[in-house]
């Protein structure tokens, strides 16, 4: 009988442990080969456990244990081998069945015609006494069975359906307190106390203040509307506003580089490219996939990109490589419909930009109030190393880039700014 045992592989440097999140295959269990086994969470991301060889396993650690890296969780009984697949019926035989079907066919065509015949205006009509317990517990016609004459709905009907757990008015309703005085004890998962960790050196370790503006949406409005259609059938994506805001921030990143700096000791490291941290929501909580280069993306590009690393993060599947050495960070709090925040940090880099929800507001435009669609955005930034001016010229030049999006192709500048050489 050979034995391999399977021990917990190192999500990254410096991570020691990690947590069994969930067991896939239990013990007794006959797997094949690279079959994942479980789901193992770390500080940072959800990683794996893949079989390295098939036959049947035997588990050493349960869920929700915090377990070592290195440390053996599986042996794998390889003298134990996989039953071999059935092989699938040849197309003769389908071919047979197909030539069957229709006797079938005709048969249940038959009963529908018969229900249909037989159904009638009383079909689905509650009796008096039905309606009126119906009425009183907030049951739609369409959420029962009637079983009386011609289908109509009876009162052991509505009474059946009680008991058998259907919800009433009080449980619809009452999406709120039920009363009680019971609590309940969960453990923190490695992320979230990563998380905690994290947050609180922030606030303990850098000078962070935030600076506000507010962004008219009026051309990002306009441009989606027009090209909206056509870039979708091109790119095959939606046009949405993070990547403008991508786009306009990268922008800014090159006129004010101290933004996309960080510190290292006693040092400070200017980054002379733009790694986007998009901050998204998924199901273990807030994660920060990072797009690589994005100053060199097109939108199309970035669309795409974002997609693909919200898609990785609703299914668990972000490595660290996903999530590491971003310059910058952006997070929309707007579509959870946040007006306003003081987004914080994420180190080691030293600024974050948050996003807002749209709101049409009166605003004035040349002497006139106008309704205009706007945004309120903020930047928080280590003071450290980011003076006033420069967190305010960022921002500024973030504004301008939205409401003036062809500055986005020049640099920041208008197009009729390049032409005179302004």
């Amino acid at each position: 009988m050979a034995i391999v045992e399977l021990k917990v592989p190192s999500p990254g440097e410096s991570i020691t442990e990690v947590v069994i999140a969930r067991w896939v295959k239990n013990t007794g269990d006959v797997v094949e080969k690279d079959e994942v086994l479980a789901e193992i969470d770390s500080d940072k991301a959800t990683l794996t456990l893949n079989a390295e060889e098939s036959g049947k396993i035997e588990v050493l650690a349960a869920e929700g244990d915090t377990v070592k890296v290195g440390q053996v969780v599986v042996k794998i009984d390889t003298s134990v081998k996989p039953e071999a697949k059935k092989e699938t019926p040849k197309t003769e035989t389908k071919t047979e069945a197909k030539k069957e079907e229709p006797k079938k066919e005709t048969s249940t065509n038959s009963v529908i015609k018969e229900t249909v015949k037989d159904a009638t205006y009383a079909t689905g009509t509650p009796s008096v006494a039905a309606a009126k317990i119906m009425a009183e517990n907030n049951i739609k016609a369409g959420q029962l069975n009637g079983t009386g004459k011609d289908g109509r709905i009876t009162k052991q009907d509505v009474l059946a359906a009680l008991s058998n757990g259907l919800p009433t008015a009080a449980k619809v309703l009452s999406n709120s307190w039920q009363g009680g005085r019971d609590r309940e004890r969960t453990k923190m998962t490695s992320l979230r106390k990563t998380v905690a960790k994290r947050l609180v050196a922030v606030k303990n370790e850098t000078a962070m203040l935030t600076t506000f503006n507010e962004v008219d949406m009026s051309e990002i409005y306009a441009i989606r509307a027009k090209y909206k259609d056509k870039f979708k059938e091109v790119y095959g994506t939606n046009v949405g506003f993070m990547s403008f805001f991508t786009k306009a921030v990268t922008e800014a990143l090159f006129h004010y580089p101290a933004v996309n700096a960080m510190i290292d000791g006693e040092e400070i490291v200017y980054n002379k490219y733009a790694d986007i941290g998009i901050a998204v929501s998924a199901p273990k909580g807030l994660m920060v996939p990072v797009l690589r280069n994005a100053e060199l993306m097109s939108i199309a590009e970035i669309e795409k990109g974002i997609k693909d690393l919200a898609v990785k993060a609703r299914d668990g599947k972000l490595t660290i490589e996903d999530m590491s050495g971003g310059t910058f960070t952006i997070t929309n709090g707007g579509v959870f419909g946040s007006m306003m925040s003081t987004p914080i940090i994420n180190p080691p880099q030293s600024a974050i930009l948050g996003m807002h929800n749209v709101v049409e507001r009166p605003m004035a435009f040349n002497g006139q109030v106008v309704i205009r669609p706007m945004m309120y955005i903020a930047l928080s930034y280590d003071h450290r190393i980011i003076d006033g001016r420069e967190s305010v010229g960022f921002l500024v030049k973030v504004k301008e880039m939205l409401e003036n999006p062809s500055r986005i192709l020049f640099g920041g500048k208008l197009p009729e700014e390049v032409l005179l050489g302004l």
